[in-house]
């Protein structure tokens, strides 16, 4: 783990509990910087980018950067899959369009990066020339 007063670096384990891992220390980090007033939207944005990497590498080692250049906090998570990570198309739902069985249960998400863009001043993709990927949001605060 890399910790300055700006900036929060750290390699989790792509496994289910990294995002919660995050939140943890992020918390603190934003009470700090006079941003807790963003703290539910910085913990939705970092679980979506924690859990897309997890999903893409499971069992692999990620990474997850928070730093702070005001008036933005910004978020990154890296995984090493080259799969550039694609918005699903928006697309109006009812409870008639949705399969709530409990064998599509998991096939009605895929909304986790459009809400990272609505909660975003920007956000994007990076490829790292190392290999993998970056992908970041910033939240002004």
């Amino acid at each position: 783990m890399s910790l300055t007063p700006d900036h929060l670096a750290i390699d989790l384990l792509a496994s289910p509990a990294a995002a919660g891992l995050a939140r943890t220390l992020l918390e603190p980090r934003l009470n700090k910087w006079g941003a807790s007033h963003i703290l539910d939207d910085a913990f939705l944005v970092s679980s979506e980018l924690i859990n897309n990497a997890v999903n893409e590498t499971p069992g692999a080692q990620i990474r997850f950067r928070l730093g702070r250049d005001a008036p933005y906090v910004s978020i990154a998570v890296w995984d090493s899959s080259p799969r550039t990570p694609q918005v699903r198309p928006l697309q109006n739902v009812t409870l008639e369009t949705l399969d709530l069985s409990p064998e599509s249960w998991d096939d009605n998400g895929g909304w986790g990066l459009a809400l990272v863009i609505s909660l975003s001043a920007e956000c994007g993709c990076t490829r790292d020339p190392r290999g993998g990927k970056w992908v970041w949001a910033r939240l002004k605060f």
